[in-house]
């Protein structure tokens, strides 16, 4: 057995990433201000691994304190089981995507791609050779000579992640790679992304603030907020199982019952949450087997394509949102100020932790 291939199976050992007790605070006029709280966090290696949250929740200084851009007040950052935390930079075995790309507009797709390996000072025959077999992996090797200006923002952004996976980083970092896409490019990038992902078996820890782009890529998601973790799990477990309310309205749309119109719609104690395509819609109430309802009044209608979000307000003082699949099983059509019965079943509906619980 080589010495590579021992050090290669002591790496997998360890998570590609360990975050303990990592703090980071910044000077302000006011005193200090606490971007991210202790955080703890273990990726795992091959993961496509995302940190969700909204502008100012911490996500994205815990991904510069991983790449060596910020120094943490405290705690520790390990990578494949080595103390990193003081190191800079460029003694990482990381690299990161950038939202804007940064490639160089006067050399050629091919040079943008094999210039990291240049300055680790790999010879002209073999820096070619990889960077061909990096686009060729991002489906681009008919690009090679081309300019960066002569490529689309898809195209950019290829040759971007080409360029950041051919120098064989053990963690790819992608700080809102997407962000400046339009959206048809953005979702064919994504599945683009994840087979890249694939392929190479990389760990790619990748930052957003869109749910709906989370939810697509991930094996696993943190969901940030205030600088803390405030869920951590798989796509289907934040979706269908949302712990807090701030979860449950951030990744989504959420239909939230507060205490009070749990205990007289629900008959549960605390808050609740329901998502809009596990209620439905009848003239008559439905009840029974776990199934309940509550009567109302269609305040809007809006047509989205693959569905009709009906808008409803409750008699009971709580407006709900109703998606109902374009197909011919969704209820009959209904207009603003029709009278409706809102239906549920019991197993549907989520508790929610209060929060500091």
């Amino acid at each position: 057995m080589t010495d590579q291939t021992a050090n290669t199976r002591t790496d997998a050992a360890a998570p590609a990433i360990r975050l303990r007790g990592l703090t980071k605070q910044f000077s302000a006029v006011h005193g200090a201000i606490t971007a991210v709280d202790h955080v703890d966090l273990e990726i795992a290696p091959g993961e496509f691994f995302s940190m969700l949250g909204p502008s100012g929740s911490g996500k994205t200084t815990v991904l510069r304190l991983i790449a060596g851009f910020e120094r943490p007040t405290s705690g520790t950052i390990e990578l494949f089981g080595q103390d990193v935390t003081g190191k800079a930079p460029f003694d990482r075995d990381v690299n990161t995507v950038f939202q804007d790309y940064a490639l160089f507009p006067h050399m050629s797709v091919l040079d943008n791609v094999a210039y990291g390996l240049r300055v680790r000072g790999v010879g002209r025959k073999e820096r070619r050779e990889r960077a061909a077999k990096a686009l060729a992996g991002v489906r681009l090797e008919n690009m090679a000579d081309r300019k960066p200006s002569q490529l689309s923002g898809g195209q950019r952004q290829r040759v971007a992640l080409a360029r950041a996976t051919v120098v064989q980083p053990k963690v790819l970092l992608l700080d809102e790679p997407l962000g400046a896409l339009d959206l048809k490019l953005r979702e064919q990038m994504q599945v683009e992304l994840k087979q890249i992902q694939r392929d190479l078996g990389i760990t790619f820890i990748f930052v957003t603030h869109d749910q709906e782009e989370a939810l697509t890529l991930s094996d696993r998601i943190a969901v940030f907020n205030a600088g803390r973790i405030e869920q951590l799990g798989s796509p289907r477990d934040l979706y269908e199982r949302p712990a807090s309310r701030f979860v449950a309205d951030f990744v989504g749309t959420s239909n939230l019952f507060d205490a009070e119109r749990s205990g007289s719609l629900i008959g549960r104690e605390g808050e609740h949450t329901i998502r809009p395509e596990k209620l439905s819609l009848s003239s008559e109430p439905r009840m029974g087997d776990g199934l309940r309802s509550a009567p109302g009044t269609v305040v809007e209608t809006i047509y989205v394509g693959s569905g009709i979000r009906r808008v409803i307000d409750l008699d009971a003082g709580l407006r709900v949102t109703v998606l109902e699949r374009n197909d011919r099983s969704r209820s009959e059509e209904t207009d603003r100020g029709d009278r409706v019965h809102v239906s549920w079943h019991d197993e549907d509906v989520v508790a929610l932790i209060p929060p500091g619980t």
